[in-house]
């Protein structure tokens, strides 16, 4: 058989090329005969370069910029046949906050002082070497200010000066702004937001609402503060734009992307196209995908759903491994997943954070028993 295995990351335990090589390896043990081929994916958030850079190949480039809260973040960007591809959690990623005192969201405070500020720096390092299309993935963002901040690293200018790279508080005080400067910065290129969410930057299925309470903004009031202040910001900005897809994507990076012309694609359909995933899908008899925790959430734009809706066309079977699954067969079925396979009831909970691809390997061992002819 050829096997096609293309999960996504188990988030907090392995990568995704570290979860695709765990599979392979496991699945070898009992069917050594199979073709096994590992494409790794990434809908646009953490890991998005690295993934691209292992199907794609290409150079990877450093750089220094400013993280959320201005300290040092290094960071890489990827440049491939005049394309970059840059991730955005590395500049303004969640896990640069701090910690709040219950151990699990940021500081209070922080999201809503956080910059885009080092992702603007980002896309003009990719500009100035060469690259002609800059697409961004969007996701695992700690930042909230409607990529104000990435505006100002390529140029935007605004009164008071500092409005665009204090967050959402300091947005609370803008006056004047001017894009233009910015998109002369990025004339001729072409912008891509690479996002799973198609959410509006404002109201209430907005950047705020929706996405603020991961970050840490959590009261009513606080919520509420930080949408006024980014609906003073678009009005200033274009408040069109605002409610167009993708909008409220990353804490709103999506928005400044669309501002300076850029246009939205689904993530996981940006890592497909690059990597020629349909052509893959056709051409193999079983498809694996997984992630680390196969929910409700998985269903819709994630790496999961994307490798069962072209599974389903291409008349391939579409199995799922994961840390967790919590969708029951019944819904699985109709969502295109075959089977789906929990590391937790295989292995047990323990062993499955304590060795994650120790525990991947041994569950892709035993699912092998099964669907390998």
């Amino acid at each position: 058989m050829r096997i096609l295995v293309a999960p996504d990351k188990f988030a907090g335990t392995l990568t995704a090329v570290e979860a695709a090589d765990a599979i392979a390896e496991g699945w070898r043990r009992s069917a050594p005969a199979d073709d096994v081929v590992t494409v790794p994916m990434a809908d646009g958030g953490p890991g998005f370069v690295d993934v691209l850079h292992s199907c794609l190949g290409g150079e990877l480039l450093a750089a220094t910029v400013h993280g959320p809260l201005d300290e040092p973040a290094p960071a890489t960007f990827l440049l491939v046949n005049g394309t970059a591809y840059i991730e955005s959690a590395q500049a303004c990623g969640l896990a640069l906050l701090p910690v709040g005192p219950d151990g699990r969201l940021p500081e209070p405070g922080a999201a809503e002082r956080a910059s885009t500020y080092g992702v603007g720096e980002l896309v003009g390092h990719a500009v100035d070497a060469g690259a002609t299309r800059v697409v961004v993935g969007l996701g695992g963002s700690g930042t909230n200010d409607g990529g104000a901040g990435l505006l100002a690293a390529l140029g935007a200018v605004a009164s008071p000066d500092g409005a665009l790279t204090g967050g959402p508080r300091a947005l609370a005080q803008l006056t004047e702004l001017d894009l233009e400067p910015a998109r002369q910065r990025t004339a001729g290129v072409e912008l891509v937001a690479a996002t799973d969410v198609d959410n509006p930057l404002l109201g209430l299925r907005g950047a705020t609402n929706l996405f603020g309470p991961q970050k840490g903004i959590v009261a009513d009031d606080d919520r509420l503060a930080a949408d006024a202040a980014l609906t003073r910001y678009a009005e200033l900005a274009d408040r069109r734009v605002a409610d167009h897809k993708g909008a409220g994507a990353a804490g709103g990076l999506g928005y400044a992307l669309l501002l300076l012309g850029g246009r939205r694609e689904l993530g996981f359909s940006t890592v497909a196209d690059a990597v020629g995933l349909p052509r893959l899908v056709a051409d193999a008899d079983l498809v694996i995908t997984g992630e680390g925790k196969l929910d409700w959430q998985s269903m819709s734009g994630k790496v999961v759903s994307g490798l069962a809706g072209l599974a389903g066309p291409a008349l391939r079977p579409c199995i799922a491994m994961a840390g967790a699954v919590q969708v029951g067969n019944r819904e699985l079925r109709a969502n295109g997943i075959e089977a789906a396979y929990a590391m937790v009831d295989i292995v047990g909970t323990e062993e499955s954070f304590g060795r994650p691809r120790e525990s991947l390997a041994a569950v892709a061992e035993r699912v092998a028993r099964t669907w390998s002819r």
